[in-house]
């Protein structure tokens, strides 16, 4: 182990200090007055020494000297186990103030970080908002400057489209002075046609009445012709002058014909040409309406594209407005985030220098907490080494080790944390092995070798007699048994609940354990041979639990009314103790005794009371004989293993017992009694120990009275109605543990071959 400080100091572990100067193992410790110990400190070899440290006996018979011996040994074991206190308590103080330190540093650990993520996450705040203001100005930026890149663009078609109108406007009006000429030289034209048409009118109005002249003329000479044909008879001899003139005005005729055929067509072209200049002046019409038509479009055009004009003109000056506005704002958006990227730096250097004070801080946590570690475990070494001490004067007093243990409370009970009866002390010196019963206001305090809480499972229970149940291959005899009141636990605790193997009990654990054992132990050339016997004392009757006979026996007795089979208890000259015709069974694995437990729990007699549906109506005893023989030392070691589940105590107010259950309880009742008895016997060394005052003390008899290894579990019941009872139980334990019942002696004589008989 090494030295830590302690109240500025380093000191060396398990040295001897006197004065301040250090002194060799073997030197002898120096005495102070008032002090049993002084400032006595040991070192390994020391307390290795010690425990192995043999009484030198110049006379065997020399009784006083053996113990004075044996005092001065005890002494010096309490000296060594008051150092140990002392250092345990120095170790724990130490530990306080590392766990102290260690939670401050802890503390400002978080706050720091604590510290450091509010910062960050507020200057992360800011840079975020910061940034997303910084975008959403950009992007309002782009969108203005698009804007008013479309507007600009819009101004400039605008602009050409007005140049453009103004344009066609000013070729419009050409057109439109053209077209006002052209219709006064075609109003001209169609006003000299119509003098033209006029004049044709006369002139076709005198040639029909020329023709009607020349139709009139035709008849007349019709008339005169049929009057000359009249007068042909008259003037044939006129014929051929007639026939001249004839021919004179036919010609005449047909050139009036011809100039009336050419007359005609001259009135049809000029027809045509009126109609054709008609057409033109209608086509024109239409033109100058069209013209008209688009010039007023074009003016109400230009009207609207002034007017958009005008709004585009000011628009852009708004736009120019926002911008310049928008511009001052990122400047000063860009001068903030100037500042915040400073205010980051600054904090970024903050947050280093708080990393690096934050990495120094937890390289010290580190360092408190190698410590702390270190601390520990020297405090576990001391607590092991205290317990070792602690058992190797108990073996050398020869108490008998007491463990408490309560059990949960049942849901039906409705024990509150106002009603609790039951409460554990704090200080270092009852932790674990301390509990209070509080009974109407007064406090009544119990110190046991263990006390476990509810909450304590079985593996944690089996873990503290695993070294107890080891005794048992190394030689010695070993008996583990529960007392308490009905309904306390010791049955869960001894035998667990079946179907469940995470809460198997005592007695399955046991067995797994001194199994694997005798497995490993089998390279070193050790062999064993086990044998398993089971009974139970009911009503004062030993009842053999693997008879393969027994419930024809029982249903014997039933009808006779006789009694079965007798089995009668004996003790021979080594202190063992045999119970004849007892079935013993020879096991080779666990599996084989959890069958044989199971046929045991079937046959065991269970009742139903007011207080337990399945309360044990009887003292159940099971027994593991270990014969053990090693060829190459040729060593030989017998050891026993007795696991006994007692009865629970009970009131018949409370239980309601009646008929048999009564009977039973009686005799429950009584043994139990018994055992008080010889408790207080051997608490008060008397010379008579009434150990035949019922079957179960005088079954126990070598192991009260002997030299066996014993351990009780005193079980609890946290019910404040039972209050009574748990407080009988306390004070029964007590007197246990206080019991001095002789020094264990480990057996090595040969193998007793009656496989008949069993041994405690």
């Amino acid at each position: 182990m090494v030295g830590t400080p302690i109240n500025g100091r380093t000191r060396q572990a398990f040295t001897v200090v006197n004065g301040g100067h250090e002194l060799s193992p073997s030197s002898a410790p120096p005495s102070h007055a008032g002090s049993d110990c002084g400032i006595i400190e040991f070192t390994r070899e020391d307390v290795e020494a010690l425990l192995n440290e043999k009484a030198k006996r110049k006379d065997r018979f020399n009784y006083k000297e053996r113990c004075e011996n044996m005092a001065e040994y005890i002494r010096r074991l309490k000296i060594c186990i008051r150092w140990f206190q002392d250092l345990e308590l120095s170790y724990s103080l130490e530990q306080e103030k590392l766990k102290n330190s260690l939670e401050l540093s802890q503390q400002k650990c978080v706050e720091i970080e604590s510290l450091l993520k509010i910062k960050e996450e507020e200057l992360n705040s800011i840079i975020v908002e910061m940034r997303r203001n910084c975008t959403s100005l950009q992007e309002k930026l782009i969108k203005e400057e698009s804007e008013k890149s479309v507007a600009v663009e819009s101004l400039a078609k605008e602009r050409e489209a007005k140049l453009n109108i103004e344009r066609s406007q000013t070729t419009l009006s050409e057109d439109l002075g053209r077209a006002q000429r052209e219709l006064q030289s075609a109003n001209q034209k169609i006003s000299s046609l119509n003098e033209m048409y006029k004049r044709l009118q006369d002139y076709i109005t005198s040639l029909q009445q020329y023709n009607g002249k020349l139709h009139t003329e035709l008849s007349s000479v019709e008339d005169e012709l049929k009057r000359v044909e009249k007068e042909k008879a008259t003037a044939v001899e006129n014929l051929t002058m007639l026939r001249g003139q004839l021919t004179l005005s036919t010609s005449s005729q047909e050139e009036a014909i011809k100039q009336k055929d050419a007359l005609t067509s001259e009135v049809a072209s000029l027809r045509g040409e009126l109609q054709q200049v008609r057409d033109d002046r209608d086509r024109q019409l239409s033109q100058v309406q069209s013209f008209s038509c688009e010039l007023a479009n074009l003016k109400e055009s230009t009207e609207k594209s002034c007017t958009e004009l005008d709004t585009l003109r000011i628009k852009t000056k708004e736009l120019e407005v926002r911008c310049s506005m928008q511009e001052s704002q990122i400047k000063t958006l860009q001068e903030q985030l100037t500042a915040a990227e400073k205010k980051v730096q600054v904090s970024d250097i903050s947050a280093l220098e708080t990393r690096t004070e934050f990495e120094g801080q937890q390289k010290l946590v580190n360092e408190l907490q190698r410590r702390l570690a270190d601390a520990e475990y020297k405090l576990i070494e001391g607590e092991k080494l205290r317990k070792k001490l602690h058992n190797t004067i108990l073996e050398l007093k020869g108490n008998i080790r007491v463990f408490c243990r309560v059990r949960p409370s049942l849901p039906d009970e409705g024990c509150n944390t106002e009603s609790k009866i039951i409460s554990y002390p704090t200080s270092m010196e009852a932790s674990g092995r301390g509990i209070d019963l509080n009974q109407t206001g007064q406090k009544h305090s119990f110190t046991f070798d263990k006390v476990f809480a509810p909450d304590a499972s079985q593996d944690e229970v089996f873990v503290e007699i695993s070294q107890l149940v080891q005794s048992a291959l190394d030689g010695y005899k070993v008996c583990i048994f529960a007392y308490g009141q009905t309904g306390s636990g010791k049955t869960y605790t001894m035998m667990g609940r079946p179907g469940h193997p995470e809460e198997k009990g005592l007695i399955p654990r046991s067995l797994e354990q001194i199994f694997q054992t005798k497995q490993s132990l089998q390279s070193q050339g050790w062999k064993y041979e086990m044998q398993v016997s089971m009974l139970e004392i009911y009503n004062e009757t030993i009842r053999d639990l693997l008879s393969t006979n027994r419930l024809s026996s029982d249903a014997a007795r039933t009808e006779n009314g006789t009694p079965g089979k007798q089995y009668a208890i004996k003790h021979d000259a080594s202190g063992n103790t045999l119970v004849s015709d007892l079935t013993v069974v020879d096991v080779q694995s666990a599996k084989e005794v959890a069958y044989l437990l199971n046929q045991a729990a079937n046959s065991r007699s269970v009742g139903k009371t007011q207080m337990n549906e399945q309360s044990s109506r009887s003292h159940f005893v099971f027994t593991l004989r270990i014969y053990g023989i090693n060829e190459s030392t040729d060593q030989q070691v017998q050891g026993i293993l007795n696991l006994i589940d007692l009865a629970g105590s009970e009131r018949l107010s409370k239980s309601g017992s009646t008929g048999d259950r009564l009977k039973e309880t009686q005799a429950i009742n009584k043994s139990l009694s018994s055992l008080s008895d010889v408790i207080f016997a051997l608490a008060k060394k008397e010379d008579h120990v009434p150990f035949r005052n019922s079957k179960l003390t005088y079954l126990l008899q070598p192991c009260l009275g002997g030299d066996s290894k014993i351990l009780m579990f005193v079980n609890i019941s946290p019910d404040p109605s039972s209050v009574g009872e748990s407080l009988c139980s306390l004070r029964f334990a007590s007197r246990v543990n206080a019991c001095e019942i002789g020094t264990p002696r480990r057996q090595t004589n040969g193998r007793i071959t009656d496989s008949r008989l069993s041994y405690f």
